[in-house]
């Protein structure tokens, strides 16, 4: 990298060094990080284009992230949401047809004028009230091209408020023993299903969920949540659980889910497997049947809550903290 050296008179290597910047814009303070550059062979400062182009782009965002205003990118977001040219979407605004072409270009708009814009990037019903007000300032082209874009954004949120409301209860709580189990397995999460359902109506007087679970050979089964886990083998599930958003479960809900990850969740998926195996629920749907013949035997919502409520009663559980003397109970059965 060269540039001309004013004080050596000659082009020269320079290098470039990160600097904590202050400019002062309309009387206010703006520090930013910005750049600058010395030559290698005396140290003095000198001119190089793009470290001032830097400059300018960092001032800029420092600026508008201090006084809260719209950025580039984020109008160009707008333009690209609602597939509107610059000039249409100022005439719609009622600005000059260049405005929105010179706050591309850099120019810095308006407190007023930026939180139009803000706004109409977030609330796609504030811009069909425009587009509707003022369709006659623009082209039928433009408004056509608009409105196609509203109507596709009104369909997708139409589309992922259906699937949030029928989202079945099973699925927040999957969700739900994802996130707060560590390495928990495909085997592991079925298991757990079970003891949620059951403590869970002994406890509430009601089901957690409408499911039912099937009698296969290794344990209760949820088949929606088996085929789509089964990939994942004997291996722990791995999801991105931070894009699960809002989990749809009441306090009372996670109250019972925190009783059974603490009690159950910290057993393996063949341990907790061999559990439900001496339980009355598994081995009365399973009569009959040879040790590895498949099954796809329902385990009746009524078998198991007569069983839940007989070791509530059993080991006069209060509340739902105490199923732990049933876990550790079950588990010195089958290791001591």
């Amino acid at each position: 990298m060269m540039s001309f050296c004013e004080k050596c008179h000659d082009m020269a290597e320079y290098t470039v060094s990160e600097r904590k910047k202050t400019k002062s814009i309309k009387g206010k303070e703006i520090q930013y990080s910005g750049k600058e550059a010395y030559c290698s062979e005396c140290g003095n400062e000198i001119f190089v284009a793009e470290v001032r182009d830097y400059n300018l782009q960092m001032l800029d965002k420092a600026f508008r992230e201090q006084e809260k205003l719209i950025s580039v990118s984020d109008i160009e977001r707008i333009l690209k949401k609602y597939n509107i040219g610059k000039r249409p979407l100022s005439l719609l605004l009622g600005w000059g047809e260049g405005t929105l072409t010179r706050y591309l270009n850099g120019d810095i708009p308006t407190k007023l004028y930026s939180d139009t814009l803000k706004r109409i990037l977030i609330d796609e019903k504030y811009m069909t009230q425009i587009l509707e007000q003022n369709k006659e300032q623009i082209t039928a082209h433009a408004y056509g091209l608009c409105e196609q874009a509203l109507g596709k954004i009104d369909q997708e949120i139409a589309q992922n408020t259906f699937e949030l409301e029928n989202e079945d209860k099973i699925d927040s709580v999957v969700k739900y023993l994802l996130i707060h189990c560590s390495e928990i397995t495909p085997m592991a999460l079925q298991k757990l299903l079970y003891y949620a359902q059951g403590f869970y109506k002994v406890f509430n007087g009601e089901y957690l969920f409408k499911d039912d679970c099937e009698a296969w050979v290794h344990g209760p089964v949820y088949r929606n949540i088996y085929y789509r886990y089964k990939d994942h083998g004997y291996n722990p599930i791995e999801e991105n659980t931070t894009e699960y958003g809002s989990i749809e479960l009441t306090e009372t809900e996670e109250e019972i889910l925190n009783s059974v990850i603490t009690n159950f969740g910290c057993y393996s998926g063949k341990t907790l497997k061999r559990m439900i195996h001496t339980e009355t629920p598994w081995m009365v749907t399973r009569k009959g049947l040879g040790e590895h013949e498949g099954s796809d035997r329902i385990i009746h919502k009524e078998l198991l809550a007569d069983y839940f409520s007989k070791l509530k009663s059993k080991y006069n559980m209060l509340n739902i903290f105490d199923i732990k003397d049933y876990s550790m109970d079950l588990f010195r059965k089958l290791y001591h």
